[in-house]
């Protein structure tokens, strides 16, 4: 007799390699163990899930959940916690905090805060910079490690490379994909200028579509140089994207729900420095180059770029007010609303949020609905209408700039490795996250 299952999720839709088809889902021990017809089969509990789509685990490869010491914004725990309330299941977190995460011990420290306290799996990138670029090799392949992040125009933080020779010196070692936030640092120095004290649009005035570009560009040489692989974050102009179809040698890119979703032409008389992000949310022909170039498959993942601030720190007269906004939660909303009317396929949004990610990044048994895999799923309802609040975001900081936005497509629930962490908006299991594993460093946390 066939062993029972942990969890059946019966009666949805599976969007998986095969496509989207009703099958039923078999759980066991945190994995995938069957899917078909399992009506006959067996279980411990059962959940139905007929009307909804059982997606691939969403993986939101960019948040900022600023601990160590910047935490009265975020914490691990309520920034995971809001990752699962919208459907996330894995996140990489950035390592611009307080201190740093530029060393093995840092790196160990966020793990270890991590571990069974988040509510969904993690990986923290580390900081390159020219004090460790030759533990390179070493760092990237610790447990816990998502990878090499580099500053190469100044944001959040002090983390900053921005020469050539410093990049070169981090490249060449590296083995795995190392990511880039490019923005060109000289440029940024020398535009300073354009700043409009109290205007928060004069932002993509300084922060220009050239100053991206032109990183981008050092970058892809600088990587055909070394033999790295490359991944540029938040992609913000038409140039970058048409730049980056030549470019895909070496250099594979992400896209943000808010410069694909925001008009930085009405979004910055509307909503102020709310609205302001590094890099900037800019007009709609840059909004639309982006889609064009999503559409014809330069761009690789989406990622939401979630850096929550204070309403009272975000109050500050611009540019005294910090870069950031809120956005692992909303991501799946938002973005099953662009499915919704039209603008993109489940598969596309499918292959940009789990398989996409797996590719790049080597995730092991993460970014598919197979046998095998964990059975991370993001269960959602295409067909049901919301109106996204700021007393529905987990985040500390308790806003969205889609506060008062009614989008088509929700996230019901969230599996993690088997566990069913939330469901209609509620908590319900106790924060289990766990380190991801990946196949160029495969070492248990």
């Amino acid at each position: 007799m066939d062993q029972p299952f942990d969890l059946l999720l019966t009666g949805g839709t599976v969007v998986n390699q095969d496509g989207a088809h009703r099958a039923d889902l078999g759980i066991r021990a945190g994995r995938i163990a069957a899917i078909g017809d399992l009506a006959a089969a067996e279980a411990a509990e059962r959940r139905d899930c007929t009307g909804l789509h059982l997606l691939p685990g969403v993986i939101d490869s960019q948040v900022h959940f600023r601990e160590p010491g910047l935490d009265h914004k975020e914490d691990l725990e309520s920034g995971s916690r809001a990752a699962v309330m919208g459907g996330v299941t894995t996140v990489f977190e950035m390592p611009n905090t307080n201190p740093l995460t530029t060393s093995a011990e840092a790196l160990a420290d966020k793990v270890a805060r991590a571990h069974h306290r988040m509510h969904c799996d993690f990986a923290f990138w580390v900081g390159g910079t020219h004090e460790n670029a030759h533990l390179v090799p070493e760092l990237e392949r610790l447990p816990g490690a998502a990878g090499i992040k580099v500053f190469v125009g100044s944001s959040t933080g002090s983390l900053l490379v921005e020469d050539d020779a410093g990049v070169t010196e981090i490249l060449k070692r590296t083995r795995r994909r190392a990511a880039f936030h490019a923005e060109d640092e000289p440029m940024l120095r020398a535009q300073k200028d354009r700043r409009i004290p109290g205007d928060p649009s004069s932002h993509p005035v300084w922060r220009s579509p050239e100053a991206a570009l032109t990183a981008t560009q050092r970058l892809v040489r600088i990587a055909r140089a070394t033999g790295a692989r490359i991944h540029i974050l938040h992609i913000s102009t038409k140039e970058e994207m048409a730049y980056l179809a030549g470019a895909k040698d070496v250099a594979t890119c992400e896209v943000t729900p808010h410069h694909l979703t925001l008009d930085g032409d009405e979004a910055y008389a509307r909503l102020g420095t709310l609205v302001q992000m590094n890099p900037p949310v800019r007009g709609a022909d840059h909004r639309d180059g982006i889609w064009h170039g999503l559409s014809q498959g330069v761009a690789d993942i989406l990622g939401s770029d979630h850096a929550p601030h204070l309403l009272e720190e975000k109050a500050k007269p611009y540019p005294d007010s910090p870069s950031g906004m809120t956005g692992v939660q909303t991501l799946v909303p938002i973005m099953l609303d662009h499915v919704a009317a039209g603008r993109l396929s489940l598969a596309r949004f499918v292959d940009l949020t789990s398989a996409g990610p797996k590719r790049l990044f080597g995730i092991a048994r993460k970014g598919r609905l197979a046998v095998g895999y964990d059975a991370d799923v993001t269960v959602v309802d295409l067909k049901r209408r919301e109106t996204i609040r700021n007393d529905w975001i987990a985040s500390k900081c308790g806003w969205t700039p889609y506060d008062g936005v009614t989008v088509t497509g929700w996230p019901v629930g969230t599996l993690v490795r088997g566990h069913g962490v939330m469901w209609e908006g509620t908590l319900t299991a106790p924060s289990r996250g766990e380190a991801v594993l990946f196949e160029e460093a495969l070492r248990p946390a």
